[in-house]
């Protein structure tokens, strides 16, 4: 099967998967990350295969929506690629992408495997992550589980563990200072640092406006 052919399954597959998801976990938040690896890529060394099938496979399944269950994304991967015949050693790469992206991943400290396809995939999934649409982002996914805008006797904690992090229920503010603010220095290709600049200088501006209504400044 020609690339365009398994990307384009691809994207009918993930389209029909997402349905019913979470506005800030759905097909539009996988496109927008497929679309910034295709960016990203222009500038680096990679597999664009590799790149367009992890960018649109990485949130098939995502643990917070399975009850925790981090085995799920990769099994429904797997099988959707072997299906189509895709070659064993990319389907292996396109595993180990969805198995390594995630921030909360990170935070374990095991993360071993690395590859130029990951470091786009995962700058253009942290992208998303921050500026006008990872506010948006945040707050959608407050609203979904019911938590606090704002609570200013809650203090962020932005050294938590990955079980901390997955256990967490703070308000959508912290989230902020536990993991939106923090990317901008986890970025690893060039281009994604330079969009990466200008998106957290945004939450920062958002920040200082939230608090200033907060306390009837402004």
């Amino acid at each position: 099967m020609h690339s365009e052919d398994i990307i384009n399954k691809t994207i009918a597959f993930v389209k029909h998967t997402l349905a019913d998801a979470e506005g800030g976990h759905d097909w539009f938040h996988i496109e927008r990350v497929y679309k910034n690896s295709l960016l990203i890529s222009k500038t680096e060394t990679v597999d664009p295969l590799v790149v367009a099938l992890g960018a649109l496979l990485h949130d098939i399944a995502d643990s917070k929506f399975h009850n925790g269950d981090e085995t799920l994304g990769p099994k429904i991967a797997r099988e959707f690629l072997f299906k189509h015949n895709v070659d064993s050693k990319i389907i292996e790469h396109v595993i180990q992408i969805i198995e390594n992206i995630s921030f909360k991943s990170s935070l374990s400290g095991k993360n071993t495997f690395k590859s130029c396809e990951l470091d786009v995939v995962q700058d253009a999934d942290r992208l998303d992550a921050i500026g006008a649409i990872g506010i948006a982002r945040c707050f959608n996914y407050g609203g979904f589980k019911n938590r606090a805008l704002y609570n200013p006797d809650i203090k962020p904690n932005p050294n938590m563990t990955k079980e901390a992090y997955k256990a967490s229920n703070a308000p959508s503010i912290n989230h902020f200072y536990e993991k939106l603010l923090l990317l901008k220095d986890k970025m690893n290709t060039k281009t994604g640092k330079q969009i990466a600049e200008e998106r957290h200088n945004y939450m920062l501006g958002f920040l200082d406006q939230f608090y200033g209504e907060w306390e009837g400044k402004r």
